[in-house]
């Protein structure tokens, strides 16, 4: 595979890992720990492929609607998670980031982060974007909050607001957007996942489950990519010479 048909960022929705246990007859946690498996593969893959920022919707703001008892569950899984992979990724040069409105989570679940997050900053092989309570149109009004708060403290003029400034109070102000956007699970719907920054990003949508996801899927989508023509809203050099022979 060339280096120029790689991605440099792979945002992934995990979507189906209840469906997945439901119908093993398992309860859904068994789907969240086969998915965390999952996880741990396409990070390898990610590495091995050359890919720089790999992020993955973890936890969003509508998933506290779910039952109690899953919803502390995931939290306690995402510390053990990060407990169990944090030495390997340490090791293989992978920085962990999480992404969202983080404050609100649970202080046990906060410090595991914090902890993540200094150990391994300086990595600089593959960043891992875990996004967690997160949502795009959250993220969005945060962004706009902080620029009204330099509206009204008077360093910042309305009509000097432009795109790039909001982009750059968004939660993934420092990264790339999304060079492609993987759903598993077979809904063809974004979920409320950054909406800003996809603008552009290629779009797969696959029916499996995201626990039987595969680093051999993961680069059947690669090698798809990388014959896709990207344009970003212009035409192409042949319609252009045409246009212009006329």
């Amino acid at each position: 595979m060339s280096s120029t048909s790689v991605p440099q960022h792979v945002a992934i929705v995990m979507d189906g890992n209840g469906r997945w246990a439901r119908e093993r007859g398992l309860p859904r946690a068994a789907g969240h720990k086969q998915g965390a498996e999952a996880l741990r593969n396409t990070v390898k893959a990610c590495r091995e492929m050359g890919i720089r920022y790999l992020t993955v919707y973890v936890f969003s703001t509508e998933n506290w609607s779910r039952p109690e008892g899953e919803v502390s569950f995931l939290f306690k899984f995402v510390q053990h998670l990060i407990g169990q992979e944090l030495p390997e990724l340490n090791r293989n040069g992978v920085r962990m980031r999480f992404l969202g409105r983080i404050q609100d989570l649970p202080q046990s679940v906060q410090a595991e982060i914090r902890k993540a997050e200094e150990k391994t900053q300086h990595n600089q092989v593959l960043t891992l974007n875990l996004m967690m309570n997160y949502g795009s149109r959250a993220e969005i009004v945060d962004a706009a909050r902080a620029l009204a708060v330099q509206v009204k403290q008077g360093s910042l003029d309305p009509e000097q607001i432009t795109e790039e400034m909001l982009a750059g109070h968004l939660y993934t102000a420092d990264l790339p957007d999304p060079d492609i956007l993987i759903r598993t699970g077979g809904n063809f719907r974004v979920s409320n996942y950054l909406l800003w920054q996809i603008a552009y990003s290629e779009i797969w949508v696959t029916d499996i489950y995201w626990p039987d996801f595969t680093p051999a899927l993961l680069k059947q989508i690669i090698d798809e990519f990388g014959a896709r023509e990207r344009r970003f809203g212009s035409i192409d050099n042949s319609f252009g010479s045409i246009a212009r022979a006329a």
